[in-house]
């Protein structure tokens, strides 16, 4: 298995997450400023249903983010209470939290 490619952090904050449109053909990710998804039935998700949970652009900053911080994964919540409320649900007794101001 060969080792992914080492970008300059400032290739990395431009490029990481961003996939061409399939549809379309855009390379950057639009910004999508709608609140929700139309969906055509209730047994067929599109990925997205509701702007707050997620969306397209939020997608893809979650992989910038997590390239740009050499991760896996990275998420991006609406609110900071979001982000708490999940933390406080995914913690187990005797985890540890690692947080920034």
């Amino acid at each position: 298995m060969t080792q992914p490619t080492k970008f300059h952090l400032e290739t990395l904050a431009v490029h990481a997450g961003v996939e061409p449109d399939p549809q379309t053909g855009a390379v950057m990710t639009p910004i999508y400023q709608t609140s929700t998804f139309a969906q055509t039935d209730v047994a067929q998700h599109k990925g997205y249903d509701y702007s707050r949970s997620d969306n397209p652009t939020r997608t893809a900053l979650h992989g910038a983010l997590a390239a740009l911080e050499g991760g896996q994964h990275a998420l991006a919540f609406a609110s900071g209470m979001a982000a708490i409320d999940t933390i406080l649900r995914l913690i187990k007794p005797g985890d540890h939290v690692l947080s920034g101001n």
